[in-house]
């Protein structure tokens, strides 16, 4: 397959005539935004759907996982076989996909990570009413969630030297939702979104089998009132949480009902809240903080320089890093005319699978979703970016479902007939097929999520468990 990432030259014009300096590319700034470029033509932008459709039919086909380790166990989900297969397809040597075939994927899992937003904001609209009935310890726990990575692995992060990408990694533990508000807000090609996605694949691995050992551990020191334990489980992942519930219900057998009714609804909370907390606070915030912190590590390293030597801020680019910057191509776009219809025939496959048959109502709720995504990209069009698709989406969703929408029940009805975790496993298998030109920058992150990610989530899980603690405490 060859590389078209090229410019094609002008109509009428004479490529090889043209003189050296016409022909080379011009130089892009260094921080001025990438130019958009056309995507490839629809039959080369086929080979990505037919890939997409083949291995996350395949993925949903095989199946999870689950791998015992000791007390806990790894749990392999679909979505993982189609991250790692697709990253092997996009990646490989013999006949690798070209670099704009691979900024069409990212471009395509832009618009699937809104259909997945779109599915959440189903979940959202019928229990709006969880928020009213919800104590204060269950939201003020929230706190923990919110600022349990940023305070702790956000500077870990810093001083490891993850660069940009520590922003990414470290304003949640990042699941699902993390990658629309991290591609909105600095794009699916950005060292941040490399950042979120190194983090998911942390916590989708390794994450039930953290918070297990964490929690069976708080538990056994008995000093945490079991309800702020079974709390601090909604950590925003259905995994994570039945694993932290199971260790709480393990040493406290007679309280399993309230411990599991607790902690599903704090699971419930963070994804309603989640998705708004994220984008306008914790994303900003992790963001200022990394500025601050390596703006100081830049003016410590100014003011007290090696004898005879001259050093670079800790995070500052190479001037290798920076002339491949300038010399990256930019975002390739992909027409909605071909992007809906393509998810929605993949996606259709995908959770058939999933759910054992065909049913009409799949296709039904993906056209449902698709509608939600499109008017949030049009809003977004609108506003000029001041208002975010996903917001949009995540608010008209929960809108048209609540139980004041004469047809919430209808709509909900029909969009649960679509699979969850099948959507994941399409937006993962996206996200491998885009995967190969960013391995480079991806083992640059190497081991460090491992320490990053291990701390992201223990004090997430921990920090939430004390602030409903002292909650149950003030109210109780």
């Amino acid at each position: 397959m060859t590389d078209t990432t090229a410019p094609a030259p002008a109509v009428g014009s004479d490529a090889r005539s043209a003189p050296a300096a016409q022909r080379r590319p011009a130089r892009r700034r260094p921080g001025a935004p990438a130019p958009e470029r056309r995507a490839p033509s629809v039959p080369r932008i086929g080979v990505v759907l037919v890939l997409l459709l083949v291995i996350a039919s395949l993925a949903q086909v095989v199946g999870p996982a689950v791998i015992p380790i000791g007390i806990a166990s790894i749990t392999v989900l679909p979505m993982v076989w189609g991250l790692l297969v697709g990253g092997v397809v996009s990646s490989q040597r013999v006949r690798p996909l070209s670099a704009d075939l691979q900024r069409a994927a990212s471009a395509v899992m832009g618009i699937a990570v809104l259909v997945l937003i779109a599915r959440l904001s189903v979940t959202i609209g019928p229990n709006l009413g969880v928020l009213v009935e919800a104590g204060p310890a269950l939201l003020l726990q929230e706190i923990g969630h919110l600022f349990g990575t940023i305070v702790l692995a956000l500077p870990l992060a810093v001083l490891l030297r993850m660069g940009r990408a520590t922003i990414g990694a470290t304003f949640s533990i990042d699941r699902e939702g993390s990658f629309a508000m991290v591609s909105e807000r600095f794009g699916p090609d950005s060292d941040e979104y490399r950042g979120t996605l190194s983090m998911y694949v942390f916590g989708t691995l390794l994450g039930a089998v953290i918070i297990t050992l964490v929690a069976s551990f708080a538990t056994s020191l008995g000093i945490f009132d079991p309800l702020a334990l079974a709390m601090g489980a909604g950590v925003g992942s259905g995994s994570m949480m039945a694993a932290a519930a199971a260790a709480v219900v393990a040493e406290h057998p007679d309280m399993q009902d309230q411990v599991l009714a607790l902690a599903a609804t704090s699971n419930l909370i963070t994804g309603l809240l989640g998705t708004y907390v994220g984008m306008y606070v914790a994303l900003p915030l992790a963001q200022k903080l990394y500025e601050r912190l390596t703006r100081r590590s830049a003016l410590a390293a100014a003011a007290a320089p090696a004898a005879g030597t001259t050093s670079a801020p800790a995070d500052a680019p190479s001037p290798t890093a920076t002339a491949l910057a300038d010399a990256e191509e930019g975002p390739v776009s992909v027409p909605l005319l071909v992007s809906i219809p393509a998810l929605l025939v993949v996606g259709t496959v995908v959770s058939s699978i999933a759910a054992g048959g065909f049913s009409w109502s799949i296709p039904a709720g993906y056209a449902l979703m698709a509608v939600l995504v499109l008017i949030g990209l049009g809003v977004y069009r609108l506003t000029r970016g001041k208002l975010a698709s996903l917001i949009v989406v995540s608010t008209l969703g929960a809108l048209v479902t609540s139980p004041v929408s004469p047809v919430g029940p209808w709509l909900v009805e029909v969009i649960d007939t679509v699979d969850f975790l099948s959507i994941c496993t399409v937006v993962l298998t996206i996200a491998g097929l885009s995967l190969g030109k960013d391995l480079p920058k991806l083992r640059s992150i190497g081991w460090k999520i491992v320490p990053v990610g291990l701390v992201a989530i223990v004090t997430s899980y921990l920090l939430s468990v004390v602030v409903a603690e002292f909650a149950l405490g003030l109210w109780h």
